[in-house]
């Protein structure tokens, strides 16, 4: 398992090269990568910058990893967030599962993105013309995330 926070960019297939490299047992790969937008809530945005706890951060999206874990069966899980300054189009995080099949990289790729949505520790502030602004976390996230609560 692989959990970063940081400044730099990365490169998808490096990441996915890195996991599948020498392994016979995945079956399945899953990805997400998240990009800034250059528009939320019908404001232009300019530029946006990620905050977090170092230490904080790492635990969480480690117990959040567990619990994608704990949940299916993975074989590798990368997770890499960014922090700092970043101009629309720039990449923001990246989710990577491998497992013997897809129905549990794709299920457990999907969680860990919903998780990070709502429950990872970053604070997120645009720039637009208007000025700088905190962003809200959004009702349709926290939808999203409620669907993998267990009874």
């Amino acid at each position: 398992m692989k959990i970063l926070v940081q400044t730099e960019a990365f490169d998808l297939g490096a990441e996915v090269d890195a996991m599948s490299r020498g392994r016979t047992d995945i079956g399945a790969i899953a990805s997400f990568v998240g990009l800034a937008r250059d528009l939320n809530e019908g404001s232009g945005v300019q530029a946006m910058t990620l905050e977090h706890y170092p230490g904080m951060t790492e635990k969480a999206l480690a117990a959040l990893v567990d619990e994608a874990c704990s949940r299916w069966t993975l074989l590798d899980v990368t997770v890499i967030h960014r922090v700092g300054r970043l101009l629309p189009g720039d990449p923001i995080v990246l989710v990577v599962v491998a497992s013997q099949h897809r129905g549990e990289a794709f299920a457990a790729c999907e969680f860990i993105m919903d998780y990070l949505k709502t429950q990872a520790p970053f604070w997120k502030k645009e720039e637009t013309a208007e000025g700088e602004r905190w962003v809200e976390a959004r009702s349709s996230d926290d939808a999203a995330a409620a669907r993998w609560v267990k009874s």
